[in-house]
């Protein structure tokens, strides 16, 4: 093959520092859309970025030239200075794990309402049930106390 043809997208969920209810509703489309703008002067591409006040769910698709590791470092670290800098909250920062899952092109469109509609999922599921579930559904090897 000539060429290199890949689909490499992914779904990030993270937390605030100590599932702390850091990020209000006022901002939160603020902070949603500046992680997106650091996305793509990353190189990837955001497909759909929603959240709560503990937590944000981003599905994105990176090259296959990225380190996701390296990708969500440097996300997490732009989008806290942010926080510091325009909202002027200098005590914000985000946990220091992260679950990333991979998602088929089939499963976009899915995961895309499913990000959406986060304030729905969270008046009956909390965010560590909420993450409990995708790391069993995924298959992921976890110990339940470090989550």
């Amino acid at each position: 093959m000539s060429s290199t043809h890949l689909s490499l997208h992914y779904h990030l969920i993270f937390g605030t520092k100590n599932h702390e209810p850091m990020i209000a509703p006022d901002w939160r489309p603020q902070l949603h859309a500046f992680m997106g703008g650091v996305l793509r002067t990353l190189g990837g591409t955001p497909h759909m970025i929603g959240g709560v006040s503990d937590h944000v769910h981003v599905l994105f698709g990176l090259q296959a030239t990225h380190c996701l590791a390296d990708v969500v470092c440097e996300l997490k670290a732009v989008s806290s200075k942010w926080v510091h800098d325009a909202i002027k909250w200098k005590g914000f920062a985000w946990q220091e794990g992260y679950g990333a899952f991979t998602v088929s092109a089939s499963q976009q469109a899915r995961m895309r309402a499913y990000i959406a509609n986060q304030e729905d999922h969270h008046r009956h599921r909390t965010f560590r049930e909420e993450y409990l579930a995708f790391l069993r559904y995924s298959g992921v090897a976890f110990d339940e106390q470090y989550v």
